[in-house]
């Protein structure tokens, strides 16, 4: 039979994030853990999910209090379902939608200067003649949505 709680070296073993990490999770309020009578951390079995699910999410960059104000949403003391799941993915789809889409025009433009913000030539003949892209100030611009 299964234990229902995990030690934090279980949990770290089982999700391969770091002892350290898992106490920084905690400490943002990501994951929740009790003192078991010797004072020592045990975490129930639904936190392998939550930290997975935050270890996916900061891969795709998305920021830890982001990940924190959709775990929010999540059921405590039952183990998420896959309605759980999907009505928190969706939270996070058109944030990675306009991320792709930046991504892709970097990919598209990439030999354009990076969007023509590098600021080391003051007039570009191809991408930016009479240097027009610096009046509108510091940045990027042909990477920025209108």
């Amino acid at each position: 039979m299964l234990n229902k709680e995990l030690t934090v070296g279980q949990l770290a073993a089982r999700s391969g994030v770091a002892v350290t990490a898992l106490h920084f999770y905690e400490t943002k309020g990501l994951i929740k853990s009790h003192r078991n009578a010797g004072n020592q951390r045990r975490y129930p079995r639904d936190v392998l999910r939550r930290v997975v699910v935050i270890k996916i999410a900061q891969r795709l960059g998305i920021p830890l209090a982001t990940i924190g104000e959709a775990l929010q949403a999540l059921p405590d003391g039952r183990t998420p379902t896959a309605q759980d799941w999907e009505r928190l993915s969706a939270q996070w789809r058109e944030d990675l939608d306009e991320r792709i889409h930046k991504l892709q025009l970097l990919r598209d433009k990439l030999n354009g200067c990076i969007g023509c913000g590098c600021l080391s030539l003051e007039a570009c003949p191809l991408r930016n003649q009479g240097d027009q892209l610096g009046e509108r100030g510091p940045g990027a611009h042909l990477l920025e949505p209108d």
